[in-house]
Order: structure tokens, then C-alpha cells, then sequence
């Protein structure tokens, strides 16, 4: 059965992620509400069929416009705080 998470990003244009997973741990769709469409679509292709600690290393860290994070770094901050949980 899935399981949908929704987060909610901080410090980006995006607003929310719906993020749904499977009961292995793997992405199995990513919705991204708000933000540049093109990076969004992007970051919901390549995150489908990989498990969360494989995205969320890939992701980590990824800068926008000096912002000290971005959309990419705001989902593996969603996919960690899902691990942990």
C-alpha cells in the first residue's frame, strides 16, 4: 500500500511536495506545487523508481542563487526527515 508524505519547503519558490511512497521505501511519484516548472517536472522524473537515501544524497546540498538551499536540497531535506521518521 502507499503512503503519501506532504512537505512543506522553506526558502524556495516551490510551497508544498506530495511526495508517494511504496512500503519498500521507494518513490513512487513526486508532485511539486509552485516553483520554475521545468526543475520541478525534472526533480519528479529522475526521484520516481529510486529509494529515499539514494535521492536524498544525490540532492543534498545543491545551492539556488545563493539561497543557501534550493528545491533539489528542500526534497532531500523532505526524504531525510521522512528516514528518520
Amino acid at each position: 500500500m502507499s503512503k503519501t508524505v506532504t512537505y512543506y519547503p522553506q526558502g524556495v519558490c516551490s510551497r508544498q511536495f506530495d511526495i508517494v511512497l511504496s512500503d519498500e521505501g521507494v518513490i513512487e511519484s513526486v508532485t511539486i506545487i509552485g516553483g520554475c516548472a521545468g526543475n520541478t517536472q525534472g526533480l519528479a522524473v529522475l526521484a520516481k523508481g529510486r529509494r529515499l537515501d539514494e535521492v536524498a544524497k544525490l540532492l543534498r546540498g545543491i545551492d539556488c542563487k545563493g539561497k543557501g538551499t534550493s528545491c533539489p536540497d528542500q526534497l532531500a531535506r523532505a526524504l531525510e526527515e521522512i528516514i528518520e521518521n
